[in-house]
């Protein structure tokens, strides 16, 4: 993996930023996701004559016939059919891989709705769809203060050129139904582009933007998550995390679609717990369930009157303990099922860095301190008052009448 300049020389030296292949900085993997195809071929069957093209970063996809039977690239810039013009996209799949992803969303061979692949993209289509996305910026800025002054209520979240600059597709989000008409003629008046609005979420919005995680990696949403599965606070109560919206929520304001990766774990933990396990009954008294650690398999309890102690029990123990409870029997304490952890040290693989330090060195050190202090402090105080002393006799008045006694 590596950016497009990443390519080997002579002498070893890498084209692009002059090293000998390894980036101190690394500016070459930076915002980069795993590929987990890009050592595989990804033509397995070559009478399957459809391919999968991205547009803008992935942000969208669609499957075109390849009628030619071009051998393409992954990566490779090829100009498709639209519904008026034409389109510049990326080939991202080819052969049987297509064939999977067609399933998946439910589209046959046979869809009308599949256009052609015209060409491989030369300089000048390359160069149309570099100008497209270069004025994208300019052309969302002055969309928003249009929607502004007509007092709408949509924000306008992204805005894509067709590769031949003849359409131009907004995407925006909203609450409810909103009458962009008049919109829609004001843009067509002042972008001179035919005007496609398309209403989208607030999750396909956080993927076309995109931006990094609490997790300090680039979106799910904007890199390989394609549907949106509702997440609901059910999925926080499972997993026992503490429902807090700033760190449950994403940069779209949604919880977060990683709280649905380790939902079916827990779910199939759970079923190993056993049900109705609120109170266990003993002759100490009733202890209630306060917390359930799925992952470790434990229960924790606590008894009713006596706040603070709590329990860990094993949940073999607990279903036990409710057996004898139907029964009719009690135990004494849940102290006798409750497990006990201990932390181990080897102290033999520690080193003593300080050095044969005790307590007695530290105490006789701080009496040293003390005492010197002590002896500083009266030393300075009878310097003051020596000083004090001379101070007095210098500014004592002398007596008038020993000069007159001189002079007689």
């Amino acid at each position: 993996m590596g950016c497009s300049t990443c390519t080997t020389a002579k002498d070893g030296v890498v084209a692009g930023c002059q090293t000998t292949g390894g980036c101190s900085t690394g500016g070459c993997n930076r915002m980069n996701v795993m590929d987990w195809f890009a050592d595989m071929p990804i033509s397995f069957n070559e009478n399957f004559n459809i391919i999968e093209v991205s547009f803008k970063k992935g942000s969208r996809k669609g499957f075109y016939r390849n009628p030619s039977n071009l051998d393409f690239n992954k990566g490779q810039l090829v100009v498709v059919e639209a519904a008026q013009g034409y389109d510049v996209g990326e080939v991202s799949l080819q052969g049987e891989l297509v064939k999977l992803q067609m399933k998946k969303r439910k589209v046959t061979e046979r869809d009308d709705t599949i256009r052609n692949v015209m060409r491989v993209a030369n300089e000048a289509d390359i160069n149309a769809l570099l100008d497209a996305r270069n004025k994208e910026k300019d052309t969302l800025i002055r969309a928003r203060a249009m929607a502004r002054q007509l007092k709408l209520e949509m924000k306008i979240g992204d805005i894509e050129y067709q590769g031949d600059n003849k359409k131009a597709t907004i995407f925006y989000t909203a609450d409810g139904r909103v009458d962009f008409r008049e919109l829609v003629k004001v843009y067509a008046r002042d972008f001179k582009v035919k005007i496609e609005m398309r209403q989208i979420g607030a999750r396909q919005e956080a993927a076309r933007v995109g931006g990094i995680g609490t997790c300090g990696r680039e979106l799910c949403c904007s890199t390989w998550l394609n549907d949106f599965k509702s997440v609901t606070t059910q999925a926080v109560r499972y997993q026992n995390l503490a429902i807090n919206t700033d760190k449950l929520s994403g940069q779209c304001g949604r919880l977060k679609c990683c709280l649905n990766y380790e939902l079916d774990t827990y779910n199939d933990s759970l079923k190993s717990f056993p049900k109705h396990a609120d109170k266990i009954e003993t002759e100490t008294g009733i202890a209630w369930l306060r917390k359930t650690e799925i992952l470790k398999r434990q229960m924790v309890y606590e008894y009713a009157e006596q706040k603070g102690n709590y329990i860990k029990l094993d949940i073999e123990d607990v279903k036990e303990l409710l057996a004898m409870n139907k029964g009719g029997n009690k135990p004494k304490s849940l102290e006798d099922f409750a497990i006990i952890e201990t932390i181990k040290v080897d102290e033999s693989k520690h080193e003593d860095l300080v050095g044969q330090v005790t307590l007695q060195t530290l105490e006789e050190k701080e009496r040293k301190k003390r005492r010197a202090g002590g002896n500083n402090r009266n030393q300075n105080s009878n310097r003051n008052q020596s000083n004090s002393g001379n101070r007095n006799q210098g500014n004592k008045p002398k007596n008038p009448n020993q000069n007159r006694d001189k002079k007689k």
